[in-house]
Formats: C-alpha cells, sequence, structure tokens
C-alpha cells in the first residue's frame, strides 16, 4: 500500500507543477488580447499572427490544465448524490467512473488523436490563416498532452479509492485526501 500512496503522491505532484506553470499562460493570453484590442481599435492595425497566439495559448492551457483541475476536483459533478454520500460511497463512485469512464475515454482520445497530431507534425502544420502563426502542430500536441495528464490523474483518483476501501487513505498526505465538506442539506461535514 505505500506503494500505491507514493504513486498517487508522484501522479499529483506531476500534475500540480504542470497546472501551475501552465495556468500562467492566462496572463499571456490577457496580454495578446489586449494588445490585439489596443493595435485594431487604437492604431487600425491587425496581425493574424498575434489573434492565432491568444488562441492557441487558450488551447494549450486550458488543455494542460485539465489534470490538474480534476486533481483539485474543479470538474462538474452532479453533487446531489456525492456530496452526502460516505467516504466510502465517494471511493467507490470515483473508482467506478474512472475504469468505466474516464479512461476509456481517454483511451479513445489518444487512439483518434495520435494520428491526427502524428500528421500535424510530419507536416509541420501552421496556421491556415495567411500571415498566421507557424507551429500549429505544437499547439495539437497537447491534445495528447490532454489525454496522459487526465489519465495519469484518473489513475491516481482510482488509487486514492483504493486506499479509502482498504481504509489505509492516512498514508496520504493531508492535501490528497478526499475533503470533508460542509454538507448544507444534514447540517454537519460528508
Amino acid at each position: 500500500m505505500q506503494a500505491v500512496a507514493a504513486t498517487v503522491c508522484v501522479i499529483s505532484a506531476i500534475n500540480t507543477l504542470v497546472g501551475r506553470i501552465a495556468s500562467w499562460l492566462a496572463l499571456g493570453i490577457v496580454i495578446a488580447c489586449f494588445t490585439v484590442v489596443v493595435q485594431r481599435y487604437v492604431f487600425g492595425v491587425s496581425y493574424l499572427w498575434l489573434r492565432d497566439l491568444y488562441i492557441w495559448l487558450n488551447g494549450a492551457m486550458f488543455t494542460a490544465v485539465a489534470g490538474f483541475a480534476l486533481l483539485r476536483g474543479d470538474h462538474v459533478r452532479v453533487d446531489i448524490f456525492y456530496r452526502p454520500a460516505s467516504l466510502r460511497r465517494k471511493a467507490m463512485v470515483d473508482l467506478f467512473g474512472v475504469v468505466v469512464f474516464l479512461l476509456p475515454f481517454m483511451g479513445v482520445v489518444l487512439v483518434y488523436g495520435w494520428p491526427f497530431v502524428a500528421r500535424s507534425w510530419k507536416y509541420l502544420e501552421g496556421s491556415s490563416n495567411v500571415g498566421g502563426m507557424p507551429g500549429l502542430f505544437v499547439l495539437k500536441s497537447f491534445i495528447i498532452v490532454f489525454a496522459v495528464l487526465v489519465a495519469l490523474q484518473g489513475i491516481a483518483m482510482a488509487l486514492r479509492s483504493v486506499l479509502v476501501l482498504a481504509d489505509r487513505e492516512d498514508l496520504l498526505p493531508e492535501h490528497l485526501r478526499y475533503p470533508v465538506s460542509e454538507d448544507p442539506l444534514h447540517g454537519g461535514t460528508a
């Protein structure tokens, strides 16, 4: 069980590092978008490569931080049943969801995304806009990054669920355990 807890910690550390670094792309998006607006409406100038830049940064950021969002529980979930559930039930739901839905879907993304990305690299694909940015193949690579990081975090979620079901969640550091949240329906903690 120590190896299981260590695996959860390593995967979570990878997604935390990537997520924190990639979240800084938001600043680049704001700066590029602001620059486009000022150039267009103040100076009457527009550069397609700069418009491509903020759109591409947006795509890169959101695909790179998806695993981090899953780690933090920032994804969409139907809390009507999950929030008031016991810790063991939450672990069973997470384990089922990861094995039946998340990992197979990430497998589909990898299987269908790989040839798409490989073809883009083969041609060193650039923007379809005349005067746009080169290097679209790099952006398309984030499809693979997305699938790998989310799948890894899914594995970490499944392993965390196994630790809970084996009553060994204590092997994980506090920040990687299931959060204790307020339950507004029953007036206490879940």
